[in-house]
């Protein structure tokens, strides 16, 4: 009877350990592995119309009609976070004035910090360099240092319509030229995320 009585009391004892050991494995919380912010890459083309003119703080030394033409680039998307993303790109711009002397056509590497203020609406704003192509030798600087500010409307998933403005923030002109000129255009275009 004692033996009975002994198992009896044991078996009570493990099940009672077992429904423990259960109940304690349930309220032990795993922590959850730190999700990344990292939004990935995404790379694209843009182009479009670029309305562009030169700023004289003096009287211009040439007729100083807007020059009308064209703009092509390649960019890469990189999501910082769900919110923010970093927007290196390279391009083709034709810019300055109408006239030919005051022609000025960029290679320009502009980095745009973007801003997502909802899934279609898009805004940014960042430092510009642009190199000159095309002519030397013209009294006109090489590089060009500007400031980009835009906003871009996403039509689907990859298609995507965009306005910028881009403010110069140097001299165009040598300074044994004794004239100054800033750059200044806008630009107006579609892109496509690949």
């Amino acid at each position: 009877m004692k033996k009975v009585l002994l198992l009896t009391v044991l078996s009570f004892s493990l099940y009672g350990f077992s429904q423990n050991t259960d109940s304690n494995q349930a309220n032990i919380i795993e922590p959850k592995p730190k999700e990344s912010t990292f939004q990935g890459v995404k790379y694209g083309v843009r182009a479009g119309f670029t309305i562009s003119h030169l700023d004289f703080e003096e009287t211009p030394i040439m007729e100083n009609k807007h020059r009308n033409s064209m703009y092509i680039g390649f960019f890469a998307d990189i999501g910082i976070s769900r919110a923010l993303s970093i927007v290196p790109e390279i391009q083709f711009s034709a810019e300055g004035a109408r006239v030919e002397p005051l022609n000025l056509d960029y290679i320009q590497m502009p980095v745009f910090f973007r801003f997502r203020f909802n899934e279609k609406l898009h805004a940014g704003l960042g430092p510009q360099i642009g190199w000159k192509v095309h002519k030397v030798g013209d009294n006109m600087r090489d590089l060009a240092y500007s400031a980009v500010a835009g906003i871009e409307y996403k039509i689907n998933y990859a298609l995507f319509i965009d306005a910028r403005y881009n403010y110069g923030l140097g001299d165009v002109f040598h300074e044994n030229v004794g004239v100054t000129a800033k750059n200044r255009n806008f630009q107006i275009g579609v892109g496509y995320r690949f």
